[in-house]
């Protein structure tokens, strides 16, 4: 499987008023670690909508484990397993506290749109590139 993860402070903004960080926040976590992922691996985001694909979010899973707090520092994870997919991809992500503290998990699947025509496509090859290329590094 295939991991990225993202470090940083929880911020005043993403707490309500008792300092716990507001459950909406977790989504953006997640999508912080993916395009960051696709960053540093080489092929990001606008990249890929400048090659004409787009990448919905089609369904997203969140599951609540433990609270985060102002002041915490949170690890944002996201993680594939699948080596070349096709219509669709899901990242397993994850957000850990600075104690290593599971507090939520979920899954995000995401789409592929040919930004001309807004119909389905299948997965930009370049995207399934960059996955071989970080197999083969990790093995």
């Amino acid at each position: 499987m295939l991991e990225y993860s993202v470090e940083f402070p929880v911020r005043y903004y993403e707490t309500d008023q008792m300092g716990i960080v507001h459950h909406s926040n977790y989504i953006r976590f997640f999508e912080c670690a993916r395009l960051k992922m696709m960053e540093e691996w080489g092929y990001p985001l606008q990249q890929c909508e400048k090659d004409g694909v787009t990448i919905p979010v089609v369904s997203v899973e969140c599951k609540y484990k433990h609270s985060a707090y102002l002041g915490d520092t949170l690890k944002a994870v996201a993680a594939i397993d699948e080596k070349e997919p096709m219509a669709k991809l899901i990242i397993h992500q994850s957000v850990y506290n600075q104690d290593g503290l599971l507090c939520a998990a979920g899954d995000v699947v995401l789409g592929f749109l040919n930004k001309e025509t807004g119909r389905p496509t299948r997965c930009p090859e370049q995207i399934i590139e960059v996955i071989r290329k970080e197999i083969e590094k990790n093995k």
